[in-house]
């Protein structure tokens, strides 16, 4: 079973039963050091973008939100053997033709990581999806707060979901996170791996 590393803010890595190493909006935290296979990015900012981190092995993918979505479309890849599903992302502070979020199948487990958004039209249409885990910003300044963030969970009723991206310049905010009601809650403080 997959393995993944929660490094802070949105920053996150995972690594497959066969050794695929994925990283996802590499800013914060540490970590960088298992190299890469894949790296998704969910948007251009600066706390998302940090290519130069994470190590890479020759031939690493890197996609971006502009690979992701093209012409209006939201795209799907197999990256090393990796399902990568673009999906909605955004807000008054992100782009809807610029942002994206990710649905990533790793190891026959399903995990959204949501970007930087707040309530997107597709967000009606994830619990079908039956997610394993959904990583959901709510710092309530450039993303949705920890109310709308925790509505969103409920509507999204993945089996575990996950409050990140809590608080601008900081990795974690344990009160913040705290405040995050979701079926199946579960909090990672940076550092933090769990096996999915």
């Amino acid at each position: 079973m997959a393995k993944l590393l929660y490094q802070g803010h949105g920053s996150l890595r995972a690594v497959t039963d066969g050794g695929v190493v994925l990283y996802v909006d590499p800013f914060a935290g540490e970590g960088y050091d298992l190299p890469a296979d894949v790296i998704l990015v969910s948007h251009q900012h600066g706390d998302h973008n940090q290519l130069q981190l994470p190590a890479k092995k020759p031939g690493c993918i890197v996609w971006q939100n502009g690979d992701a979505l093209q012409n209006g479309a939201y795209q799907t890849a197999d990256l090393c053997g990796v399902r990568v599903e673009a999906v909605q992302a955004y807000n008054k502070n992100h782009r809807r033709d610029e942002c994206v979020g990710f649905l990533v199948t790793l190891d026959g487990k399903l995990v959204y990581f949501a970007g930087d958004t707040s309530r997107t039209e597709q967000m009606e249409t994830l619990a079908a999806r039956r997610i394993d885990y959904a990583f959901l910003p709510c710092d309530g300044v450039y993303n949705m707060d920890v109310a709308e963030a925790s509505a969103c969970a409920q509507l999204i009723a993945a089996q575990h979901s996950v409050p990140i991206h809590m608080a601008p310049g900081k990795l974690f905010d344990r009160a913040a996170a705290e405040r995050f009601e979701a079926p199946g809650r579960l909090i990672l403080e940076p550092g933090d791996e769990i096996v999915l």
